[in-house]
């Protein structure tokens, strides 16, 4: 796999990179799976120049052509499809149902941003001006470079590459050192569907040869990261020498309100698969769960039952339900959360530590805690992991209340069958998207992303090609 890639720069792709290579492993078992080429700096500019020689053509190349280009490229991305998710489970850990979940969103990607390159719509404005007209228009924004987490290898990159490249832009993308291969099949669909040289280039290695480069550039117009809120926070303060445009999806702390009126069993035969999807490692996932006094016991009897009958095991295991966490640093931030929430006088309901049995990779038990102060770590940021903290209240205020007390504003739920209720909580959760009896958010048709500390700009829908397009006005006078 990673012999048969590498970096991919002016449509070739390169076996050796200037800063040597980088070994990724499997999570489920902590062996190597193989080793990539590492960017250098002198990479990264050459990616650029890469970059600037595609932006020369991919703009001029008609919309409808660039609709097809993408529509090709989703029909590859099919053909591929069992290989691509075999690797992304490989390198996440997570399982091949999910995996096979998340390159069918991936395709989707392509296939809405090839119907969007359709419709980049100006607009006409009455001119004060005799004999004049205002017209309204858009362009690309210029060379854009997408930096994208773990945890999504493939949908994180399809949600950045397929507007981009319908809006007319070129394109660096730089992965995390986690997942390249993931990266690389889907570079491959691009390159054989016909992308010219230079429009997509693949970039992966350390933060000082990867990053800096492409912060520095003038040529770099446009930065869309998907990661942690500090990361978001300095390359926002990075990207201000050049002025470049950002866009961010961060971090998360997602709380769940259930009201007195939700049909317990319902909510947990949505709320558990959810929670332990790619075991908790997923930013909009919940984390916080304010359920009414009323369903507090039977809600966390459930809860914990059915967490604990969770199978755990190798994502290409057919049967498992959970896999691994990404590495031993995720496994020892779990184990911080759970000794602060017992120190502060939690209940450990059920799992709390690494699974009997299990000696090999990061694994951990899908956890569930109550009794929890609103100051423990597993309440007041966001766990990125397999534990589901529980906690009651008595009135909506209080529940709305402990629910926006958070820095982050990424994603909320509110189970209740009252219309009313639905549209009260709607307009009081502080967050940039809201789930009601549901917690399908990320659809290519549909708007993503957060405020807050939780970033700025949307991925997906009619607005996601919006963050990769400049406004220009021009007043015509006859």
């Amino acid at each position: 796999m990673y012999q048969k890639f590498g970096l991919f720069i002016d449509g070739q792709w390169r076996a050796e990179g200037g800063a040597g290579t980088i070994e990724v492993a499997d999570p489920a078992t902590g062996e190597v799976l193989g080793s990539v080429p590492a960017a250098s700096a002198a990479d990264v500019e050459e990616a650029i120049e890469s970059a600037e020689k595609g932006l020369k053509l991919w703009p001029k190349t008609q919309a409808w052509a660039r609709a097809d280009m993408l529509h090709a490229v989703a029909n590859i991305m099919q053909a591929r499809a069992e290989d691509a998710a075999r690797r992304i489970t490989l390198e996440t850990g997570k399982p091949i149902a999910q995996s096979r979940r998340e390159w069918g969103l991936s395709v989707d990607q392509f296939r809405w941003y090839a119907e969007e390159a359709r419709r980049i719509y100006g607009r006409i404005i009455e001119s004060r001006a005799p004999g004049g007209r205002v017209e309204v228009s858009h362009e690309p924004v210029g060379i854009a470079a997408a930096f994208t987490a773990w945890n999504f290898p493939a949908f994180l990159i399809a949600r950045k590459v397929a507007p981009a490249l319908a809006a007319g832009c070129s394109i660096i993308v730089r992965p995390s050192r986690e997942v390249p291969g993931t990266a690389m099949i889907l570079i491959d669909c691009l390159k054989e569907a016909g992308v010219p040289p230079g429009v997509v280039n693949l970039v992966i290695g350390p933060t000082a040869t990867t990053y800096d480069p492409i912060m520095a550039s003038k040529a770099v117009r446009k930065i869309s990261l998907t990661g942690s809120t500090a990361i978001g926070q300095q390359m926002v303060r990075d990207s201000a020498a050049t002025m470049k445009r950002v866009s961010m999806e961060l971090g998360g702390n997602a709380p769940v309100i259930v009201f007195e009126d939700a049909n317990v069993d319902s909510v947990l035969d949505l709320s558990v698969p959810v929670k332990f999807a790619n075991a908790g490692q997923v930013c909009v996932t919940a984390d916080r769960f304010y359920v009414h006094e009323s369903l507090q016991k039977k809600f966390t009897e459930g809860f914990a039952a059915r967490a604990k009958a969770l199978r755990l095991g190798h994502g290409l295991d057919e049967s498992s339900q959970m896999g691994p966490l990404i590495n031993q640093r995720r496994v020892d931030a779990m184990e911080r959360i759970i000794a602060d929430a017992v120190a502060k006088g939690s209940r450990i309901e059920t799992g709390g530590g690494r699974p009997q049995g299990q000696n090999k990779g990061f694994f951990f038990e899908p956890t569930v805690i109550t009794s929890l102060p609103d100051d423990a770590l597993a309440m007041a940021e966001e766990n990125f992991g397999p534990i589901a903290a529980i906690s009651g209240f008595a009135s909506p205020e209080d529940a709305y209340a402990r629910a926006n007390a958070s820095e982050h504003g990424l994603a909320a739920y509110v189970f209740t069958r009252d219309p009313a209720r639905m549209r009260e909580a709607a307009a009081t959760l502080e967050a940039g998207m809201v789930g009601v009896n549901s917690y399908a958010l990320a659809a290519a048709e549909a708007p993503f992303g957060g405020i807050k500390a939780s970033g700025m700009g949307r991925e997906g829908g009619s607005e996601g090609i919006l963050d990769y397009m400049n406004v220009k006005l021009t007043q015509v006078v006859v």
